[in-house]
């Protein structure tokens, strides 16, 4: 009795296939979780830059209202008077200050 090619052919393809199922399954996981650069750190990395965005528009607003902060401080001789009054609590001359606390 001989042996049957085509029989052993078909037993080999059975143990392949749940093989390369497996040995995938397995890859993708480690690419998914536990590999330097995987899938969960460029989801971390686009949430962080979203956040940094966020900051970085905020901050231009501040920087924006402090330049036209500036920009009528170094312009107009009222503001500054105004600005030296309620900051430092300065007086003009013939002003009558009162002290509340």
């Amino acid at each position: 009795m001989g042996i049957k090619w085509d029989t052993l052919k078909q037993k080999e393809h059975n143990y392949l296939i749940p093989f390369v199922i497996i040995v995938t399954a397995v890859v993708a996981l480690w690419l998914l979780f536990f590999a330097h650069n995987s899938v969960l750190s460029w989801i971390k990395a686009g949430v962080e830059e979203k956040n940094q965005q966020k900051e970085m528009t905020r901050l231009q607003g501040e920087i924006d209202a402090m330049d036209a902060r500036i920009d009528a401080l170094t312009t107009n001789k009222d503001s500054v008077e105004a600005f030296a009054r309620e900051r430092y609590h300065f007086a003009a001359p013939g002003d009558d200050v009162y002290i509340a606390e």
